[in-house]
């Protein structure tokens, strides 16, 4: 199953970090935050990623295409313009960079994907957010509802999209934006999506978060996965310093590998 990883947005309100490089580039614990979720993925065996990129985006091109050498002990030999590589330190994934524009939404991005994809369900999240997710788990439950669009709920503060759920239901009765009243599940992020959801976006601007699931959450198309567990996105400086410190304390949760 393939991974998309939503990682063009400007990251405007951290942005003392996103001037000078993209949100998913942000170090934590001294690798980008892109770097831990593709980890949590790579630890359920999913190693086929697409990065969907924007904003900066050449700067993610150049840190896989540097990764595998800075994670190998290497001889150069100058004279014969060769290098050998003795130890190959580098996980088993597969990147696949596509440029979607820097002005194209969440759902144009996805849309811009499309060719990529096949006719197998992904796994899609955000590249600013990580949690100790049972990703097997989302996966198999996705399959079991039948639905177009699995998204994972979280129950932290902040201001995201606020899911409305029926008592006991496996299905989304409402998706809109969160109102400083609100004490319900937001979206974490964490989707799975079958690749017919995508015939709902009609564009680059589409918002993924708006009209496509809005619709299809009308039709009682989108499942809602609960996670109880650990989950948590960097939006801000203060959201990169506990998640900082969550690092430096030796056990961070969403550390599964």
């Amino acid at each position: 199953m393939k991974v998309v990883i939503l990682a063009g947005g400007y990251g405007t309100r951290i942005s003392e970090e996103s001037a000078v490089r993209p949100k998913p580039l942000v170090e934590i614990g001294g690798q980008p935050i892109l770097w831990h979720i593709m980890k949590i993925y790579s630890s359920y065996g999913l190693h086929d990623f697409i990065v969907l990129c924007g904003y900066k985006g050449h700067l993610i091109k150049q840190y896989f295409r540097d990764y595998a050498l800075a994670n190998s002990d290497v001889t150069f030999d100058l004279h014969e313009s060769k290098m050998h590589r003795h130890r190959n330190g580098v996980e088993p994934w597969r990147v696949t960079l596509l440029d979607t524009g820097e002005k194209t939404m969440t759902g144009g991005r996805i849309k811009r994907a499309r060719a990529y994809l096949g006719d197998e369900p992904f796994c899609l999240t955000y590249g600013d957010g990580v949690s100790d997710i049972d990703v097997p788990a989302l996966i198999e439950f996705h399959r079991r509802t039948g639905a177009l669009v699995t998204v994972s709920a979280v129950r932290p503060p902040g201001r995201f999209g606020v899911l409305r759920l029926q008592p006991g239901e496996d299905f989304v009765a409402a998706f809109r934006e969160k109102s400083n009243d609100d004490s319900d599940y937001i979206n974490g992020g964490f989707f799975v999506v079958d690749p017919k959801a995508i015939d709902y976006i009609e564009g680059d601007a589409t918002v993924w978060e708006r009209e496509p699931l809005e619709t299809m959450v009308s039709e009682g198309r989108v499942a809602v996965y609960r996670h109880r567990g650990f989950w948590q996105n960097m939006d801000t400086l203060r959201d990169k310093a506990v998640l900082e410190e969550y690092w430096q304390s030796g056990k961070p949760q969403w550390k599964n590998w």
